[in-house]
């Protein structure tokens, strides 16, 4: 495991790269057909979403929130595989949150006054049991001020519509909602980068989401290069 996981190793478990970046290597280092990394991408998203959502604890996860550690990480992606794989594995409601940056999507996201249409009649189905929720075609939908309260307002009523929900929260290290967000939800995984991460920042980015109370469910390890040059296999 990198020194970028191992930053936030304790009272959160590392989870696995969800996106790799293949490199050259020999026939006699690794079979190429005996390996494929789309196929352990696949299982690694599936692991992770089974560990987290589907673990027998006191505690439900039904509310998850993805934020990267910085800048530049890609948590769409991951966030729409998670969801995807949740969706396939459960006959469930999902619902995928788009990206959230700041007080203006966060209005986009918050509850409908009485009466008005719900949050899936809004949004856009990926599957018979997955919605895209938009964070641009919803509109300002609740007179509650502060951030905190639009967001409780907003969780709530994603609560009422779907059993899950997968939310792409803002940058942990540049955004105080990433542990507003890990507070109200039922956790945040943070997506660590293999080769930009650095573990100053991720121990950083921990103690602050502690002293927020927020739930770290994991991390992520994004950007990993798999599986090792060649050089790294001559020295085993």
């Amino acid at each position: 495991m990198s020194a970028n996981a191992e930053a936030l190793r304790g009272e959160s478990q590392a989870i696995s790269s969800l996106r790799e970046t293949p490199v050259p290597r020999s026939e006699s280092a690794c079979d190429a057909n005996t390996w494929n990394v789309e196929d352990f991408a696949r299982e690694q998203i599936r692991g992770l979403v089974r560990r987290v959502f589907f673990a027998t604890e006191a505690r439900p996860v039904k509310q998850v929130v993805f934020s990267a550690a910085q800048p530049n990480l890609d948590v769409a992606f991951i966030c729409e595989q998670v969801a995807r794989t949740l969706a396939a594995e459960t006959p469930s409601q999902v619902a995928l949150v788009s990206r959230v940056h700041g007080l203006q999507e966060v209005r986009h996201l918050t509850a409908h006054p009485h009466g008005a249409a719900s949050i899936k009649s809004r949004a856009t189905q990926l599957a018979p049991n997955l919605w895209r929720v938009p964070k641009d075609d919803l509109g300002d939908r609740s007179k509650e001020s502060g951030t905190g309260l639009r967001w409780l307002s907003c969780l709530a009523e994603l609560r009422s519509e779907f059993e899950y929900v997968v939310i792409h929260g803002p940058t942990a290290a540049t955004s105080s909602e990433a542990a507003l967000l890990g507070q109200m939800t039922d956790g945040i995984i943070l997506v660590l980068g293999a080769r930009s991460t650095r573990r100053a920042t991720a121990r950083k980015i921990k103690e602050g989401l502690q002293a927020a109370q927020a739930r770290i469910l994991g991390t992520v390890l994004s950007e990993r290069t798999f599986p090792m040059p060649e050089r790294i296999y001559r020295r085993l």
